[in-house]
């Protein structure tokens, strides 16, 4: 290593550990253990241009380990991404663009958000799948517009996560040479060394699920570590996995101490630190002229890079008009077509299960939207899932479009986020609705990065019937819809579920997820795309302007809701039924809308929900009452669930009118 790399890697270790100790909070281990393998990757390996980081052919770089987060703003900051002396002085802090973790959209650079251990790993695969997939739709002869690697760098922490078996086995699996891990292996944990709780073999693993292995002995060697980078982009047919033996803290007298992980190294560890590294001055958050030069030059570098790309894409375009303007539908699509699309919106008028429902309208969307990708864990011909004629997504044919996630729900979510954070695809995942549960730490990275995702989540209530309480979703609404910028839909029939699908299709800042029934379910005559778009919305009014009582109702029990509505005028009393298909999108209309829909003199509401209770006494209020689970349901045909549990027309009606 010559000297200006020396100092250059040394300034990212200087830089990361200033942050943390000015922050009075962090990680320094990280940092300081692969600062080497990091630059060395970033200055000679990676193609990137910090003056466009939005270049869609640029390699992609996530931190699976996020709390080493000073060392990517460390990177952003010599590297030119924008990022100012002044916004690594704020880590951490109200307001900064260096926050704890990274985070994508609020700091330019960074790719994905981490800090769940492994998310990142999982996330990267989904980013290789998206890679592979487009390549295989684009490039011509002589014409690699999309031809780029995914390099994801974690720790212990990282591999130890359930999440990266999950995602490395779909990885190997699907061949994707384009994946390349680096793992940083310091054998160091918060509560010690990692063979207190992790003492197996990672490279005899990372073999058996079908990866290249390659060692680094020594994590400053960059000669070494440049050169197991070139092996690994040289192997086509295998991902990559590059275990780095590095020392935590290094440089600092907590070298290769279980606290140097997670907390600052103090000020006079730090002076001992900079003097180890032979660091020009003691001043925090100093760079010598030298080092800002040689970051410079290597920018300068990395720009030319894109300039032969755009050079070539522009040849690409005049020769292939036809893929320019598929490139155009892939990377600018307008799904606000679909409102005034008849076919879309045109169903048989049958008893049909949203699932089924849900199947046709994918098939629509496919002929009409040749980037939507997607798949099932392993439940496609139970989720309705398949895209007919679109081929599976393979080793052999990265064309397909429909995906095979396996049995592997969260890094299936994970994937599906990577995928839409590469850019160019809209993408879906399914699996049954009570398995969200397994979904749910990377739906709520979505949330956080505000990802258009797609959930299919079919088998929406105790009408799953005789596979019993394992397989019937209770809490999962409630949870869904308590995560902020999730819109989950439980729509009532063909019209709700088109609206949903129309909805999930022009997301541009929330995921999207749909509980969809087993059972058939009615048409409802008087549903609407307008309504149904709105969230909620009346399907049956009262005769009288102010009515009775108000029935709110959602999926399967929209229909229980207007036959109880027709008991009820035998009786006297003048209901309203209110199909509430999405709760957020509701909330999201006009106060005076919300107003003509449950008025609130009228305090005299029944909610009917085949799930739990949970969340609805904001629309209930103290006067009201809730038709809903109060258990685990039970194994027996849907029918006879539906009637032990109370969902019945009786039930309801004396409900009602044990309010009035």
């Amino acid at each position: 290593m010559n000297s200006t790399d020396t100092r250059s890697v040394n300034a990212i270790r200087v830089l990361s550990a200033d942050m943390i100790q000015k922050a009075n909070s962090g990680h320094p281990g990280l940092p300081l253990g692969s600062a080497a393998m990091a630059y060395e990757l970033w200055a000679h390996h990676m193609s990137h241009n910090p003056k466009n980081p939005k270049w869609i052919n640029r390699d992609r770089f996530i931190l699976s380990g996020g709390h080493g987060s000073a060392m990517l703003y460390s990177l952003l900051h010599l590297f030119g991404y924008g990022l100012t002396l002044d916004d690594l002085k704020s880590f951490r802090q109200l307001d900064s663009l260096t926050p704890g973790h990274p985070e994508y959209g609020h700091t330019v650079g960074v790719e994905a958000t981490t800090g769940p251990l492994g998310a990142g790993m999982a996330m990267a695969v989904g980013m290789a799948m998206a890679e592979a997939h487009l390549s295989a739709e684009f490039n011509k002869d002589g014409y690699n517009v999309i031809d780029h690697y995914t390099f994801v760098l974690g720790g212990d922490g990282c591999l130890e996560e359930g999440i990266n078996y999950e995602a490395f086995s779909t990885a190997g699996t699907l061949g994707l040479s384009k994946l390349i891990v680096l793992y940083d292996s310091n054998k160091i944990s918060i509560e010690g060394n990692t063979d207190i709780a992790f003492t197996e073999d990672v490279t005899e693993r990372m073999k058996a699920m079908g990866f290249q292995t390659l060692d680094v002995a020594d994590g400053n060697d960059l000669e070494a570590i440049g050169k197991a980078i070139e092996e690994a982009k040289a192997d086509k047919e295998r991902p990559s996995f590059i275990t780095v033996h590095t020392k935590i803290g290094f440089g600092s007298p907590k070298e290769g101490m279980a606290s140097a992980h997670g907390e600052p190294l103090g000020e006079e560890n730090i002076l001992i630190m900079k003097k180890n590294l032979a660091w020009d001055s003691e001043e925090p958050f100093f760079v010598p002229d030298d080092v800002y030069a040689n970051y410079k030059n290597l920018t300068e570098a990395l720009s030319e890079k894109e300039a032969k790309w755009n050079e070539l894409f522009g040849e690409y375009c005049k020769k292939f008009p036809e893929m320019k303007a598929k490139w155009d539908s892939y990377f600018c699509d307008d799904a606000t077509k679909l409102y005034d699309d008849e076919e879309y919106w045109s169903y048989e008028d049958k008893p049909q299960a949203t699932r089924n429902i849900s199947g046709d309208i994918i098939n629509k969307l496919k002929d009409r939207f040749e980037n939507l990708i997607g798949g099932s864990a392993d439940l496609a011909p139970s989720n309705k899932t398949n895209m007919k004629g679109a081929g599976d997504f393979s080793k052999d044919n990265y064309s397909g479009r429909n995906l095979h996630f396996g049995i592997r729900e969260l890094a299936m979510t994970a994937e599906t986020n990577g995928i839409l954070l590469h850019g160019g695809l809209r993408a879906y995942c399914s699996t049954f609705f009570v398995f969200s549960d397994y979904m749910k730490p990377m739906i709520r990275l979505a949330s956080l990065m505000k990802l258009p995702a797609i959930y299919v989540l079919t088998h929406d209530s105790i009408g799953v019937g005789e596979d019993g309480p394992t397989h019937e979703p209770i809490e999962q609404a409630a949870q869904l819809r308590s995560t902020p910028y999730v819109h989950l839909w439980r729509p009532a029939d063909y019209t709700e579920t088109a609206a949903a699908w129309y909805n999930a299709m022009n997301s541009e800042g929330h995921p999207t997820a749909l509980a969809l029934t087993r059972q058939n379910l009615p048409q409802l005559a008087n549903s609407t795309k307008e309504g149904a778009l709105k969230g909620g919305y009346i399907i049956e009014d009262s005769a009288k302007a102010e009515p009775d009582v108000i029935l709110i109702a959602t999926g399967s029990e929209v229909s229980l809701a207007i036959d109880a509505k027709a008991e009820l005028v035998k009786d006297g009393i003048d209901a309203r039924v209110v199909s509430m298909p999405c709760m957020d999108i509701f909330e999201e209309q006009t106060e005076e809308y919300k107003e003509s829909v449950l008025p609130k003199n009228v305090r005299k509401r029944v909610a009917v929900e085949a799930l739990s209770d949970f969340g609805w006494g904001k629309y209930t209020g103290l006067d009201g009452a809730v038709v809903s689970m109060h258990g685990f349901g039970a194994s027996a045909p849907a029918d006879k669930l539906f009637k032990k549990f109370g969902f019945t027309v009786e039930n309801v009606v004396n409900t009602v009118k044990s309010i009035m």
